[in-house]
Order: structure tokens, then C-alpha cells, then sequence
């Protein structure tokens, strides 16, 4: 068990958003404001922990022609804990985040970690695999609400602070209303996208640089 490749790979080489491309429903509908993020993020996190920890824990008795069954099972055993905690604690999150918090049930990012590592590693590898891609996606959530509330309306915090209106950094009228569209979402998704891309690839080419210069 390598923890720091382990942290790398969750939060910059196998990101589960800009790397492995996972969960983009999620990441697109409801990355407006850092209210969302934050409460979609920590809700994936939490989700996804849980599900590797029990997967794994199971993965020994549970037959592999009906694995992909029993770990949708356990995952919306979590998601349904998960739902109704906001729904009675913090129902303005779950008013906001709407379906979204259910359909983490067939959420990629999920299902697919499950499959690639849970089922295979151990419980505290497993674990911290849960807490380091949830983080990754959480970062990559936050990022992307960030920008697209500042440039769509203007405002930071959005759902936290004053009062949930957030800080209003750009004058009213000034702000893109696209950015808050669906059409933001794709745009601010391929710019991190390609910024991540970018800082991948860089290394390579250095190395090929250097070689050639050799």
C-alpha cells in the first residue's frame, strides 16, 4: 500500500473527473454555486468511503456473477443513509441538489472504483482509495463552482456566506448569465479538462525535449 501514490492518483493522475472522466451528470448540473459543491462533493466522499470499506470487506463472499448487483446494493444502502441525513439536517442541500443525491447510486466514479479496487485490495487500502478520489472529485467540484458563480453571477460563497447571497465581487448586469447555463458547464469543464491535460502531458514532453536534445 503506497498512500502517497494513492493520494496522486485521487487528486491529479487518476482524478476521477478530469482523468478517468467519470460522474459528469453531477458535475455539470449542479457545480453553480459552492453550496453545491461542497454539499455534493462531501456527499461522494462520504458514499464512496463507505462503499470501498464494505465492498471490500465482503469481496471474498460475494459470487462475481452477480458482484456488480450486490455493489449497487450496498451503494444505495449508503446513498439512501446519505439522503435522508440531509434531507432532516440540512434540507436546503437537499432541495438544491434535488435527484442528484439519489442517482449517486449509479454514479460512475462509484461503481467503478468498487469494481477496479475495492474488490480486490484491502479495507484500509480501500479506504483511504475512497477518501482520496472523493477529495479529487470534491477539488475538481469546488473549482468549477467557483469560477462558473463568479463569472455567471458574479458573486463567491453562494448557499454559505451572507446570508447564502455570498459575496458579491463583480457588479450586478456585468456577470455572463451563460456561465450558470448548462453550455457554462460544458465550457468550464473542457478548460479544466484541458488545463489538467496539460499539466499531465508537460513532464513527457520535457523528457522527450531533454532526449532529443541528447
Amino acid at each position: 500500500m503506497n498512500i502517497k501514490k494513492q493520494f496522486l492518483d485521487g487528486m491529479i493522475y487518476q482524478n476521477p473527473v478530469t482523468v478517468q472522466l467519470l460522474g459528469m451528470c453531477s458535475t455539470l448540473a449542479i457545480s453553480t454555486t459552492l453550496f453545491n459543491g461542497l454539499g455534493m462533493g462531501v456527499s461522494v466522499l462520504v458514499i464512496l468511503t463507505l462503499a470501498n470499506i464494505f465492498i471490500s470487506l465482503l469481496r471474498n463472499i460475494i459470487p462475481s456473477k452477480v458482484r456488480i448487483a450486490c455493489y449497487i446494493v450496498v451503494i444505495a444502502g449508503f446513498v439512501t443513509i446519505v439522503d435522508l441525513l440531509l434531507k432532516a439536517y440540512i434540507p436546503s442541500l437537499s432541495a438544491s441538489l434535488g435527484l442528484f443525491i439519489p442517482l449517486i447510486v449509479v454514479n460512475c466514479i462509484i461503481l467503478g472504483r468498487a469494481e477496479s479496487f475495492a474488490s480486490k485490495n484491502g479495507i484500509l487500502a480501500s479506504a483511504l482509495d475512497g477518501i482520496f478520489q472523493g477529495l479529487g472529485y470534491t477539488v475538481i467540484l469546488v473549482v468549477m463552482c467557483v469560477i462558473r458563480e463568479l463569472l455567471g453571477n458574479g458573486t463567491f460563497g453562494g448557499g454559505i456566506l451572507n446570508n447564502g447571497e455570498g459575496i458579491r465581487i463583480i457588479p450586478e448586469g456585468i456577470p455572463a448569465l451563460g456561465m450558470i447555463l448548462p453550455v457554462g458547464g460544458f465550457l468550464t469543464l473542457a478548460c479544466v479538462i484541458a488545463a489538467m491535460q496539460y499539466f499531465l502531458s508537460k513532464p513527457k514532453k520535457d523528457a522527450k525535449n531533454e532526449e532529443v536534445a541528447k
